[in-house]
């Protein structure tokens, strides 16, 4: 008996039994549904942290203010400005892993445009700060430095302030008032979207730094030169860790920390930090197509259940097949056949209930959800192998009758 007549045979044999089959598919059709939706689900999840990575910039470092000790009371983050322009100018001149840095101040004003307003972050930058945010001008022009070194009364704003003040109009070249003070609007900002903590980066106005500090957010009394953070660009072939720590100790060296003293200044690696959400999504990807997967192992028992059944109601069937000439290898192939189909056929239907299911939860529960081929893939192939696993065993003992004691079975 060749293949295809074998084939042949399994198919007729599942559609004599048309409702027993279709339940026994049910498991399979179940487990690699829920596997591709689970997956989808992990890697959507992945790829919403990598866009996150993506958007904070590559190889990112940020420098913020320490807390400080007054009268044996210790004060929170930032609570006084500790770090400054020097600070920034001297780590990307001492420190050869660093390939730009971009001190930068922030606070928070009333932005007008006509009768519209809207209340937004105003950050005071330098033109490295785009390079090393990996931040471009879709409309319009950076600043350049004479813009900085003149405290000129330029802007360039985000794509959610825009939109506020703005609506689908142009921008460009239009006069805003932020603290009462004209600035012409030189550029808008690509959209960059929500960070990590979930804060839209688009809502903001970028000012030169100089500014800021002279004509907006107002200079530090203890130290004109003073800054809000500072953000470092690491060279892509060198160690994050590395630079990070090497940052540290010219910090404590220019502020003149002694050993026993705490740094007064916190240093974020902000990859780092969403690189761990990342693995943490992976694990988490694993985990649930790992506990859908038990489902496939539940379709393949019942597989192996309604095969054993099929062996013995059709025992003469066997015997009278192995009485004319039918070997052993035969039935084994037969039986295999018809519980691989029943694991394909399950399982083509499962891919299709695994896009529409991945689908739903992103639309009904707003879950952003991707697809992969290799899920689609991995999940055809674990339900063709569930079939061969739980399949062999009642193949083989079907394979195994006695052909005498077959056709003496009632």
């Amino acid at each position: 008996m060749n293949a295809l007549q074998a084939v042949r045979i399994a198919l007729r044999s599942l559609r004599v039994n048309k409702l027993r089959s279709a339940l026994t598919m049910l498991g399979i059709i179940i487990g690699v549904g829920a596997v591709i939706a689970m997956i989808a689900v992990g890697s959507g999840a992945q790829a919403r942290v990598a866009e996150q990575i993506q958007s904070l910039g590559s190889n990112l470092i940020i420098v913020l203010s320490g807390s400080v000790t007054s009268g044996g009371v210790r004060m929170g983050t930032s609570s006084q400005q500790t770090i400054t322009e020097d600070d920034a100018s001297a780590i990307v001149r001492e420190i050869p892993a660093v390939q730009a840095v971009a001190p930068s101040v922030r606070g928070t004003a009333q932005v007008v445009f006509g009768n519209l307003n809207w209340s937004t972050g105003i950050q005071g930058v330098t033109a490295d700060y785009f390079e090393v945010r990996e931040w471009p001008v879709v409309n319009g022009r950076p600043f350049g430095a004479e813009d900085l070194d003149g405290a000129t009364k330029v802007a360039l704003l985000g794509q959610t302030t825009t939109l506020n003040l703005f609506a689908e109009a142009d921008p460009v070249g239009q006069i805003i008032r932020i603290k009462k003070v004209p600035f012409t609007v030189v550029g808008v900002l690509d959209r960059k979207g929500q960070n990590s903590w979930g804060q839209d980066q688009d809502d903001v106005v970028m000012i030169p730094l100089s500014t800021a500090k002279k004509k907006v957010l107002g200079k530090s009394n203890s130290n004109p030169r003073a800054v809000s953070a500072i953000s470092v660009k690491v060279r892509p072939d060198e160690d994050m860790s590395e630079a990070e720590a090497q940052i540290r100790d010219l910090l404590r060296q220019r502020h003149r920390l002694q050993p026993y003293q705490d740094d007064d200044f916190w240093l974020r690696n902000l990859s780092e930090i969403l690189q761990t959400q990342e693995e943490s999504s992976k694990v988490m990807t694993y985990l649930l197509a790992a506990i859908a997967s038990v489902s496939l192992l539940v379709g393949g028992i019942g597989i192996m259940n309604i095969m054993l059944v099929s062996v013995t109601e059709r025992t003469r069937e066997i015997g009278l097949r192995m009485a004319v000439g039918a070997r052993g290898r035969d039935i084994l192939g037969q039986f295999l056949i018809e519980a691989v189909t029943l694991s394909l056929i399950g399982g083509i239907v499962g891919i299709a209930a695994g896009l529409g299911g991945a689908e739903a939860l992103s639309y009904f529960a707003e879950w952003r959800t991707l697809v992969s081929a290799q899920a689609i893939a991995m999940a055809f192939g674990f339900a063709a192998g569930i079939g061969i696993f739980f399949g062999f065993y009642p193949a083989r003992k079907a394979a195994r009758l006695d052909p005498i004691e077959a056709l003496r079975y009632e």
